[in-house]
């Protein structure tokens, strides 16, 4: 099946205070507003229009989450191929205006997704001037579903995902699109929700930079820097001002000869024995990134 999905588009939070995680945002991670509206923020690390966008709400929670097409026509092509997924058409329109075309669905278990046409892009635009550690881009996110195996067939039938690797209990699942990063969604066991979303890094020392920034706030990383097996990035984690966990990741690998490609199967699961299974430099995976959970918006209506 050919791929229809290339890369991760954006990602939509319903948030209580707007204000205070658009200012962390900017001034610890280093993103810039580019649109401002009544109850909605969109931001970007780069010369994108959009790839977090804010909704004021009286939850804090996952709203949306948008993967960016291989074209126009491959939006078309997601869209027909949804019910017979098993999951619910919601909208043939883009939620965002910088996109040309785009599709919303709603998966049995809850998750909202959107597939749409590639975003607005200013590609001189990219630097910004910020105090922040300013990522190069939002590379993947991990949701949680309580029916991994389900939702990952979901993808690979709508969108034309591919299984990178995976837990042999599928208490972990990474999935790549045509950019062929190892993945750019992975799809943790539990309840419906997510369990991070993530930027791409330039350099090693950019997590110097973020973890300085982070002390002025009182605030620290929950885990890293390291270096996941899967996918063979170097990783740091924190937790943003609405509750929701912030990866930033770096030199992720890509499937290059993909066609061949034979998704891994991680089989040491027993803890602490498989420690450098997840984190190369050997430092376990800590209670709270385990056991986080940001909950997922019901569907609108």
């Amino acid at each position: 099946m050919s791929y229809l999905v290339n890369s991760m588009g954006h990602v939509q939070l319903n948030v209580v205070d707007v204000d205070a995680l658009v200012k962390e945002s900017c001034d610890i991670l280093g993103l810039h507003v580019t649109r401002e509206e009544s109850g909605c923020v969109w931001l970007s690390s780069n010369g994108r229009m959009a790839e977090l966008v804010l909704h004021e709400a009286n939850e804090n929670a996952m709203r949306s989450l948008g993967f960016e097409a291989v074209s126009e026509a491959a939006v078309a092509e997601a869209a027909a191929r949804v019910e017979e997924a098993g999951c619910k058409l919601v909208s043939t329109d883009p939620s965002l205006d910088c996109c040309v075309t785009g599709m919303q669905f709603v998966t049995p278990q809850g998750h909202t997704f959107e597939l749409h046409s590639p975003v607005q892009t200013e590609i001189y635009g990219s630097r910004k001037p910020t105090p922040g550690m300013a990522p190069l881009r939002l590379d993947h996110v991990n949701i949680m579903s309580p029916e991994p195996a389900e939702t990952r067939t979901q993808m690979e039938k709508i969108m034309g995902m591919r299984l990178s690797e995976r837990m042999v209990d599928d208490g972990l699942n990474w999935m790549r699109g045509a950019n062929r990063l190892h993945h750019i969604l992975g799809i943790v066991k539990g309840e419906t929700g997510l369990h991070h979303y993530s930027w791409e890094v330039a350099e090693f020392s950019d997590y110097c930079h973020l973890g300085d920034r982070l002390d002025t706030i009182e605030k620290n990383f929950i885990w890293g820097p390291g270096r996941h097996r899967p996918g063979d990035n170097t990783f740091a984690y924190y937790i943003d001002t609405c509750g929701a966990m912030v990866e930033c990741a770096g030199n992720m690998a890509l499937i290059n000869d993909d066609d061949r490609y034979e998704p891994n199967i991680i089989t040491a699961l027993k803890r602490p024995e498989n420690v450098r299974v997840m984190n190369v430099w050997g430092e376990p995976a800590p209670l709270p990134w385990r056991e986080h959970h940001f909950p997922w918006a019901a569907p609108a209506a």
